[in-house]
C-alpha cells in the first residue's frame, strides 16, 4: 500500500488558504456553530394545517421498551463533566487506535481532530492525529472550514477507522485541522457533530449517519444524560434509551423541519408572566453549548427580572440568594419545563455566583433560543432521527 506522506506534503504546500480575521477570543461557552437559516414552511405549520399536530407523537412513537432493555443493541458511552461547562467523551481513530477527547455536539455535523501537521499552539497542546502511524488512513483533496462562536477551524478531509466505544465506523470521513484560531484554552481535542448531514461544512457523512446506514445502530436515535455539579455518570447512548436515566414519560416534540435539532417553543415565563417568546419562537437543543442563549434585549430583561447585576461580561447574583431566585419556565409543545435558580446559577473559581443566560450569536428575524447544558442537565434528551423529533423527560 502506497504511503501518503509525499502526496499530503505536496498538496499542503500547493494549497493556499484564506484565513479569517477574528476579533478576539471568547470562552468555550461561546463555541456554537453559526448555521445559515432560511425561511421555509415548517413541519409544525404543515402538521397544524392538516390538523395532525396533536396526533403526531402518538402515531410516530417508538415502542421504547423494545429498544431499551439491557440486552439490546444499545451503546452507552461515558462522558466526563468538566465544571458543568463541557462534557467530554473519548473516541479513537486509526489503526492502531489513537485516543481523542471530543465534545459530542448536536449543534454541528462534522467530526474533526487536530492533525500532526498543524503547527499552531492551539493544536500543539492537544492530542494530534499522526496519520503515518495508521495503516488504515486514506487522504482526500477536500478542504473544510468551520466557524464557531469562539473561533475557526480549517483543514483537510481524510478517511480512517473511528471507534465510539464498541461502535466502529471503517473508512469514516472526518476533518484533520491544519489551523485552529480561538481554541487555545479549551479542554477538548476536537468535536464530534451529531446534527443532520445537510449542515456539514466538510460535506462528509456524519459518523452517526454512517453507522445508521450500515446497521451498526439498532434504532436511529441517540440520547444524553448530563450529570450535575461536576459529578460523574454523564453518558451519551446510541441505538436506544436506558430508562434508568429519567423519570416519568418522554415528551416528544416534532422538529420545525428535518435537518436541524430545532423545535417550536410556546413561551418563557416567570410566575405565570410571559417574559420572552410571547408569540412562540424557535429553540435549538444543543449539547455543545454550555448556557441558555437568546436575543440580547430579552436576555437583558431576564437578568433584570432575577436581580442579576453586570460585572464585566457576566451577570452576578448574591450566592446567598440563589435558593430564593424565581424559577424560569420554558413551555415546549404545551409541556412546562421549569429551570430553578440553583440550576441557572454557576459559582466561578473566585466564589462568585453568576447567571447562565447569554446573548446568542445568531441574528435572524425569527426569535431563537439555544437550550444548552444548563437546560439539559435537568432534562434527559432523546434525538430521534427516524421520526425527526426530540424527546425530553425529567432526568434522575
Amino acid at each position: 500500500m502506497l504511503r501518503t506522506q509525499i502526496s499530503l506534503s505536496t498538496w499542503m504546500q500547493e494549497r493556499s488558504m484564506k484565513w479569517l480575521v477574528l476579533l478576539g477570543l471568547v470562552s468555550i461557552s461561546e463555541c456554537i456553530v453559526k448555521i445559515p437559516l432560511r425561511r421555509v414552511k415548517t413541519m409544525r405549520k404543515t402538521l397544524s394545517e392538516k390538523n395532525m399536530l396533536n396526533n403526531f407523537p402518538k402515531e410516530h412513537a417508538y415502542r421504547l421498551s423494545q429498544i431499551s432493555f439491557r440486552g439490546s443493541n444499545l451503546t452507552i458511552h461515558p462522558l466526563r463533566n468538566t465544571k458543568d461547562l463541557v462534557y467530554l467523551g473519548n473516541i479513537t481513530i486509526g489503526t492502531p487506535p489513537q485516543k481523542f477527547q471530543v465534545v459530542f455536539d448536536t449543534g454541528s455535523s462534522d467530526l474533526w481532530v487536530p492533525s500532526d501537521f498543524c503547527a499552531i499552539q492551539a493544536c500543539s497542546i492537544h492530542a494530534r492525529f499522526r496519520h503515518l502511524q495508521s495503516s488504515t488512513f486514506r487522504p482526500t483533496s477536500k478542504t473544510f472550514s468551520i466557524t464557531y462562536g469562539c473561533g475557526t477551524v480549517k483543514g483537510i478531509v481524510v478517511h480512517d477507522t473511528v471507534r465510539i466505544g464498541d461502535l466502529v465506523s471503517t473508512d469514516q470521513p472526518f476533518g484533520l485541522s491544519t489551523a485552529e484560531y480561538g481554541f487555545k484554552r479549551i479542554p477538548f481535542d476536537g468535536v464530534l457533530g451529531l446534527n443532520y448531514p445537510n449542515i456539514s461544512y466538510s460535506g462528509a457523512i456524519p459518523i452517526f449517519d454512517k453507522l445508521k446506514n450500515e446497521g451498526a445502530i439498532s434504532e436511529p436515535v441517540f440520547a444524553f444524560y448530563l450529570s450535575k455539579d461536576g459529578q460523574e455518570g454523564s453518558v451519551v447512548m446510541f441505538g436506544g434509551v436506558d430508562h434508568r436515566y429519567y423519570k416519568g414519560e418522554i415528551n416528544w416534540v416534532p422538529l420545525i423541519q428535518a435537518g436541524n435539532w430545532m423545535v417550536h417553543m410556546d413561551r418563557i415565563s416567570i410566575e405565570r408572566k410571559v417574559i420572552a417568546c410571547s408569540g412562540g419562537c424557535h429553540a435549538i437543543v444543543d449539547t455543545g453549548t454550555a448556557f441558555i442563549k437568546g436575543p440580547k434585549s430579552l436576555v437583558d430583561n431576564m437578568q433584570k427580572l432575577i436581580g442579576a447585576r453586570p460585572r464585566g461580561s457576566k451577570y452576578c447574583v448574591s450566592c446567598s440568594a440563589v435558593n430564593t431566585l424565581p424559577t424560569i419556565i420554558f413551555t415546549i409543545n404545551r409541556i412546562n419545563y421549569p429551570v430553578p435558580g440553583r440550576a441557572y446559577i454557576i459559582k466561578d473559581s473566585r466564589g462568585r455566583c453568576y447567571t447562565t443566560f447569554k446573548e446568542n450569536q445568531l441574528s435572524p428575524s425569527t426569535e431563537i433560543w439555544i437550550l444548552g447544558e444548563v437546560f439539559l442537565r435537568l432534562y434527559f434528551s432523546v434525538f430521534d432521527r427516524g421520526n425527526d423529533r426530540i424527546g425530553l423527560a425529567q432526568a434522575v
